[in-house]
């Protein structure tokens, strides 16, 4: 298994198609939502991702946030996977990247409420009430570097 990041720009047609569709099998088939995944920012994230013979096994997005740049905010995180950790791993070394590579103030992200202790665990507080986003219940969560 490799860990991989790629800008917009340097991901194959081939890396680009799995990407989207390993997306849409976790977020529209299997989580059930209904959302807009193509939403313009893509082409201005990073990529991140654990993959195996081609096939994307744990993905996540970062890009920067405000005109700053010094607020990176993850999302599309998934695992296609699970039960073998890569979230956590994917989590990791996405959060070690930022760190030594984008130099942020802070990491943050919106979380699914069910989903708020696992970002917990890599130091994330919740940063707002719930709100409702694609008809599952989120918060705003924040990690101080």
């Amino acid at each position: 298994m490799d860990f991989v990041v790629k800008k917009f720009s340097d991901l194959s047609l081939t890396e680009l198609y799995e990407v989207l569709r390993v997306r849409s099998q976790v977020f529209i088939v299997e989580k059930n939502m209904r959302c807009q995944d193509i939403d313009g920012v893509d082409h201005r994230a990073l990529h991140f991702y654990i993959e195996d013979n081609g096939k994307i096994l744990a993905y996540l997005r970062a890009f920067y946030y405000n005109d700053n740049n010094d607020i990176i905010k993850i999302g599309r995180v998934l695992s296609a996977t699970h039960g073998m950790g890569l979230g956590k791993d994917i989590m990791l070394k996405t959060i070690d990247y930022i760190k030594h590579n984008m130099k942020p103030k802070k990491i943050i992200l919106d979380s699914q409420k069910s989903a708020i202790g696992f970002y917990e665990k890599f130091g994330f507080e919740v940063d707002s009430d719930e709100f409702l986003e694609e008809g599952v219940i989120h918060v705003k969560m924040k990690l101080k570097i």
